[in-house]
């Protein structure tokens, strides 16, 4: 029974053991899910200093169970992000290298139109000069005011093209020229250069035409056109000076030049109300003009259309020509020049000349205009010489040419002189082998002029299918005219033209050899 008892007793005692392990395990698991959500809650002030109490209130449960004390992190309140800057209108900024295309609002032109952007035209140009078959862009919907600047190689790379699209003004303000300039805009030694676009050239033109015509030489053409009045016909006024800007330079500025390039390509854009000359290629091989326009008044002094020099392989198409002199002008040195589907007018037709100036020597050859349409031009296909000058015109031809109310269709003028008197010299450029065929239209003063030279007469001079009606409007009309001209009548021409001399001159006028081109 003893022995009962003591095993009963011993059995209570076990189970009272593993009763309070059961219940210490209880405790720990709650100490430790107590723990753990202290962690997640560690980030608000107020509750942990809660349950720093608690914590510290069940430390003796804790030495038991052997759970550690949790430490509280130092925790620094987070800082507030800077303010955001207020937003600016982003600045243009140079093209990143490798570039090919160089807008010129991107080197810091405004476009505005009053702002000078000279020196970012300037700036787009050394970047675009750098690369291979860049662009330079000037863009559409913008003005810039751009003085006298020169697009220049020899070092610049080869095939750049200037993409016009926007509209170039020239300042009208005297200062801006100092004593005078020969050209506006100048592209020199470069290789492939192409001008295009659907832009403007201005060369606000007007502040230098007003002074004529006291300072500007005159067409010797006028002076065959008598009006029916007997008066010597007046130039017409010109605007009054804009007297803050001072009066503009006597020497007057080519709105666009080439000088000295290679393979030239000028297309699309228009160039209006020039200085002087429009377009001039100086020393250029290899010239391409087409689907481009030139728009000046019929009176703006000296305002050629295209002016051709020293140039060779040029052609010249589809083009709209409007100026107050030729509008195209071909002078020495020029050979193998092609001009096709042009119209010309108002304006002095296309002109081979003036030759010989100033006892100079003169070489052109192997010239053809053909399938052109004239309208309201003082003369039609020309061609002009200095007295006194040496060298030779030969291989010309005009074809299919359409005239409408031409003061003089088709004119040789070997006694050219744009002064008020001329000294007269037996030396002149020899023609020879020019050739005119379907010339045909109308014309209000005279058909056709032929001056030529008694030192040198013009030979192998060729008429076919010439068929002129006169239309009388304010002028005297004439007959054909021709002084030592030699040649022959093809067809019979309208009206007739018996003035022609058949064949070869029976004098002997051989050429001297500094006359030989």
């Amino acid at each position: 029974m003893v022995n009962m008892r003591g095993f009963t007793f011993r059995s209570l005692a076990f189970m009272l053991f593993v009763v309070f392990l059961v219940w210490s395990a209880s405790f720990d698991t709650c100490i430790a899910r107590r723990g753990k959500h202290w962690r997640q809650s560690r980030s608000n002030p107020a509750s942990l200093a809660k349950k720093k109490g608690k914590i510290h209130g069940n430390s003796h449960h804790q030495h038991h169970t052997g759970v550690p004390k949790p430490k509280a992190p130092k925790h620094k309140a987070p800082a507030l992000p800077p303010p955001a800057p207020k937003e600016k209108a982003p600045k243009p900024s140079p093209p990143q290298k490798g570039s090919t295309t160089f807008n010129v609002l991107d080197f810091g032109a405004k476009g505005n139109g009053k702002s000078d952007d000279t020196k970012a035209f300037q700036a787009a140009w050394a970047a675009a000069c750098k690369v291979a078959a860049s662009t330079l862009i000037v863009p559409a919907e913008h003005a810039f005011l751009v003085g006298p600047i020169s697009f220049s190689g020899p070092y610049c790379q080869a095939n750049i093209v200037f993409q016009l699209d926007g509209t170039i003004i020239a300042p009208s303000n005297a200062n801006a020229w100092g004593r005078g300039l020969l050209q506006w805009l100048e592209f020199t030694k470069l290789v492939g250069i192409t001008i295009q676009g659907k832009g403007t050239i201005d060369g606000s033109g007007s502040v230098w035409w007003q002074d004529y015509p006291f300072e500007d030489p005159i067409d010797s053409e006028s002076e065959l056109i008598i009006p029916l009045n007997n008066t010597v016909q007046q130039h017409p006024p010109m605007p009054i000076r804009n007297e803050l800007n001072g009066k503009m330079p006597s020497i007057k500025p080519t709105a666009l030049r080439f000088y000295g390039s290679f393979n030239v390509t000028v297309t699309g854009i228009t160039i209006q109300n020039s200085p002087q000359c429009h377009l001039k290629f100086d020393n250029c091989v290899g010239v391409v003009v087409h689907d481009m326009r030139v728009s000046s008044p019929g009176d703006s002094p000296n305002t050629d259309g295209i002016h051709l020099q020293n140039s060779k392989d040029v052609l010249i198409h589809s083009t709209y020509l409007a100026c107050g002199d030729d509008c195209v002008s071909i002078q020495t040195g020029c050979s193998n020049v092609y001009i096709h589907n042009v119209n010309c007018g108002p304006g002095h037709g296309i002109s081979i000349g003036g030759l010989g100036k100033d006892n100079t020597k003169a070489c052109v050859s192997n010239i053809t205009v053909r399938d052109v349409v004239m309208h309201g031009t003082m003369t039609g296909v020309r061609v002009k010489t200095w007295q006194g000058g040496s060298g030779s015109v030969q291989g010309v031809l005009f074809s299919n040419i359409q005239v409408s109310e031409v003061q003089l269709p088709i004119v040789i003028d070997q006694f050219y002189c744009d002064k008020r008197k001329c000294k007269n010299q037996t030396t002149a450029v020899a023609l020879s082998g020019i050739t005119y065929e379907n010339i045909r239209g109308t014309y209000t003063v005279k058909p056709v002029h032929f001056a030529c030279s008694d030192a040198l007469p013009c030979m192998d001079v060729s008429l076919t299918t010439i068929e002129l009606k006169p239309l009388q409007k304010q002028y005297h009309l004439y007959d054909p005219f021709c002084w030592q001209t030699f040649g022959e009548l093809k067809t019979p021409t309208m009206p007739p033209i018996s003035c022609l001399q058949i064949g070869k001159p029976s004098g002997n006028h051989p050429q001297r050899d500094y006359d030989a081109c």
